[in-house]
């Protein structure tokens, strides 16, 4: 069993900068592929990042590449969200997520969720 807790959300100004950390539990963290996920208020939650246990691969949504940096450090069971250059557009409810194999906007694939942390991004 692994449990995962978003944190660092919050409100910033349009091209400011949030760092969003996922911790989990469990001390088989190190084998599941992490991925970022969030939704918007009437929209479907989308995929923004993922990551493979050993950090060798990373994967991006077009809207947020060359902005976020998904990055993971496995000897603390934390999987780390830069945003930069933040657009109201980002404003969303994040969630981290994890799964056993490399799928990664196949929502079906995630065997764990967090309880999401939200980013609000104003003009």
């Amino acid at each position: 069993q692994v449990q995962l807790v978003e944190s660092g959300g919050g409100v910033v100004q349009a091209g400011g900068s949030l760092r969003l950390s996922c911790a989990a539990s469990g001390r088989t963290f190190s084998t599941y592929v992490m991925t970022w996920f969030r939704q918007a208020p009437g929209k479907e939650r989308e995929f923004v990042a993922t990551i493979s246990a050993s950090s060798r691969n990373t994967a991006y949504a077009d809207s947020v590449k060359g902005r976020f940096t998904l990055s993971r450090d496995n000897a603390k069971n934390t999987v780390y969200l830069q945003m930069n250059t933040l657009k109201p557009e980002d404003t969303a409810v994040y969630y981290c997520a994890a799964a056993r194999s490399w799928a990664p906007t196949d929502q079906n694939k995630y065997v764990y969720w967090g309880q999401g942390t939200q980013v609000t991004v104003t003009s």
